[in-house]
């Protein structure tokens, strides 16, 4: 074989190779912010006002994801507590739980929210 198809073979393997590694690859991004919290964390709010706290930071989140998607993200890295926060006992965390029925009841939480 001569250099020159040598290295004709050697360019169009790579660049088959690169070419299907590509393939496999993603943009990804990664975003922190300051996670709006209550006053004081140490003290208990209400539900509505957890649920109200977790829509404003949901907001933030979803306008970095959807700035992120526009730029070329693929997949997006949120913080772990973006949505509530940290610091909190075991009472002022409760506001922001959701109630998860047991498997045994027979309710399905999205079609009887009220129940």
């Amino acid at each position: 074989m001569s250099a020159s198809r040598w290295l004709a073979c050697a360019v169009l393997s790579a660049f088959c190779v690169l070419r299907a590694s590509s393939l496999d690859t993603f943009v990804a991004a990664v975003y922190e912010h300051a996670v709006i919290l209550p006053s004081s964390t140490l003290l208990p709010v209400s539900h509505s006002e957890a649920l109200a706290l977790m829509n404003r930071n949901l907001d933030l989140l979803e306008g970095a994801i959807v700035a992120a998607a526009k730029q070329g993200a693929h997949i997006i890295v949120t913080p772990e507590d973006g949505i509530y926060g940290m610091h909190f006992t075991r009472d002022t965390i409760y506001p922001y739980l959701e109630d998860i029925p047991d498997p045994q009841v027979n309710w399905i939480p999205c079609d009887n929210a009220d129940r």
